[in-house]
C-alpha cells in the first residue's frame, strides 16, 4: 500500500498490485504467519483477523489459511519468518516504510538497501519516519454504485475512522482493531467491496513533481517485486500532470 489512494488506484490500473496469483498467495500466507505469532485465535487477535480477511480477498484456500496459522503458532514447522520494518527516504525526501517478512535478515536488508540506493533513496535509523504512519485497513467502494452518504452512514456507525472520495472510489479507513467489524457491517448491508488493503497510512502527504513521481513509482514497483517485501508505504501524492499521463 502506498501512501495515498490515488497512488493505489494507479497501481491497480497498471496491473502492478500483486499481478501474479502465486505472489499474492505468498504474501497473504506470510502475513497470517506473522500475525499468528501473537496468538492463533482471530477473535482475540485483531491483526490475525484482518490478515485472514485479506487472504480471503485474494482467494487463498481455507486449508492454506489454516496451515499458515499453525505455522505462526508453532504447531507446524515452516513459520520461521521474522517481521522487519525498514524506514527511510525516497527521492524528494519522501518518507517510506517497507514491511518485510523474511527468513534471512541479512539478505533482505542488503536487497532493500540496494534498491533504495539504486533509485535515489536511502535507509534511515529505526524511528526516523515511523511516527508519520499508522497501521490501518482500507476498504474501497465503487463511487458509481454507492453514494458518499451511504458509505459514511454505515462506516462511521461501525467504527471507521474516515471516509474519503477519490477519483474512482470511496475509501473507508479503520484502525486495525476495528477493521473486522467495519468490514462486516458493509457485508451485512450487502455492499460490494471493490478492494481492500492492510498497511501503514501516512498522517500527512506531500505532492511531488512529475520527475520525482516517476522515480518514486519505479522504486515502489521494484520493492514490491522483491519476494521478501510485504508492503510499501510512502507519504506522497502524484501531481495532476503525471496522473493525467497515466490515465
Amino acid at each position: 500500500m502506498a501512501g495515498h489512494s490515488k497512488w493505489k488506484n494507479i497501481q491497480h490500473r497498471k496491473g502492478r498490485q500483486d499481478a501474479k496469483k502465486g505472489k499474492a498467495f505468498t504474501k497473504a500466507a506470510k502475513e497470517i504467519i506473522i500475525a499468528a505469532k501473537s496468538g492463533g485465535d482471530p477473535d482475540s487477535n485483531p491483526r490475525l483477523r484482518a490478515a485472514i480477511l485479506a487472504a480471503r480477498d485474494v482467494n487463498l484456500p481455507k486449508d492454506k489459511i489454516e496451515a499458515a496459522i499453525r505455522k505462526g503458532t508453532g504447531e507446524d514447522s515452516g513459520g520461521d519468518f521474522i517481521e522487519i520494518i525498514y524506514e527511510g527516504y525516497g527521492p524528494g525526501g519522501v518518507a517510506m516504510l517497507i514491511e518485510a517478512a523474511t527468513d534471512n535478515r541479512n539478505r533482505t536488508v542488503a536487497e532493500v538497501r540496494h534498491l533504495m540506493t539504486k533509485h535515489g533513496g536511502s535507509l534511515g535509523e529505526t524511528g526516523c519516519v515511523g511516527w508519520m504512519f499508522e497501521r490501518k485497513g482500507v476498504l474501497s467502494f465503487d463511487k458509481n454504485k454507492y453514494t458518499e452518504d451511504q458509505i459514511m452512514e454505515i462506516g462511521l456507525e461501525a467504527g471507521a475512522d474516515d471516509v474519503t472520495v477519490e477519483d474512482e472510489s470511496i475509501d473507508v479507513t479503520a484502525a486495525l482493531a476495528d477493521y473486522g467489524a467495519v468490514r462486516q457491517a458493509f457485508e451485512d448491508a450487502g455492499l460490494e467491496i471493490m478492494e481492500s488493503e492492510l498497511g501503514f497510512l501516512p498522517q500527512n502527504t506531500i505532492t511531488v513533481d512529475a520527475e520525482t513521481g516517476r522515480k518514486l513509482m519505479r522504486l515502489v514497483e521494484d520493492l514490491e517485486d522483491n519476494d521478501d517485501v510485504q508492503n510499501v508505504s510512502a507519504n506522497f501524492e502524484l501531481p495532476e500532470e503525471l496522473l493525467a499521463e497515466l490515465e
